[in-house]
């Protein structure tokens, strides 16, 4: 048995370490220039669509995929249980529970990055905690200082007038976010709704300072096997 890891997330990491010394190879998009180590061999960058991804589960003999990507990597995951259920092979999604609001909460859903400028007046000073891959969808907030904080320095400007980078690399406690948002004078944040503890910072903070949140939905779930836990991830992992 050879299983498949797509990592990514946080909760990738614990699978790995889980499975380290199993015949486990573990994925990542490249997305972060320099990724923590994990436990089992890594290979890193796409696959080449679906006729790559093929190849390449032929070709490395993988018996079974766990993906535990981003919640929000939907093409990724998409591609995947559609490419294993032709192939036979067992497909496994661990998917983090989402957020709930709290009391004292000011969360709004929305459905996509470009309804953001429908609630965004403008002059806000707004923070993105959406990372930098979709920073383009948000190009309609003009009119409002638009802030991204990513992991890696930027190789390039921002896409659009009216923003500015930050760097920084997580974890964030919620004194940090607090510290954070106040000097940058934040009127507004925006998040996926990505779950999680270690994240889930930055919402505490927003309510401690009376932010209100802009929540971008997740995509819609498919009709594939998947676990909300760690631990549920590992059982399946070993049982194969």
């Amino acid at each position: 048995m050879t299983l498949l890891l797509l990592a990514g997330s946080g909760e990738a990491r614990q699978i790995a370490t889980g499975l380290a010394g199993r015949d486990v190879i573990a994925s990542l998009a490249g997305a972060t220039r320099a990724p923590a180590e994990l436990p089992v061999p890594v290979r890193i960058g796409g696959f080449g669509g679906v006729a790559g991804f093929r190849t390449f589960l032929e070709e490395a003999g993988i018996t079974a995929v766990l993906d535990a990507t981003h919640p929000y990597a939907r093409l990724i995951t998409e591609r995947t249980a559609s490419v294993c259920a032709a192939q036979g092979l067992p497909y496994l999604q661990y998917l983090r529970a989402p957020w709930q609001a709290e009391l004292g909460d000011k969360w709004t859903e929305i459905a996509c990055e470009d309804d953001a400028a429908i609630h965004i007046p403008l002059g806000s000073r707004v923070f993105l905690g959406t990372g930098r891959q979709t920073l383009d969808r948000f190009a309609n907030l003009a009119g409002r200082h638009v802030i991204c904080r990513q992991i890696d320095p930027p190789d390039a400007p921002f896409p659009f007038a009216g923003g500015e980078f930050l760097v920084g690399r997580p974890p964030f406690s919620v004194a940090d976010e607090v510290a954070l948002f106040s000097r940058l004078g934040v009127d507004w944040l925006v998040v996926k709704n990505a779950g999680g503890a270690a994240s889930r910072t930055k919402l505490t903070a927003a309510r401690h300072l009376g932010i209100p949140v802009l929540m971008i939905a997740r995509p819609p779930l498919g009709d594939w096997a998947r676990v909300d836990s760690v631990a549920a991830a590992l059982d399946w992992a070993r049982a194969l």
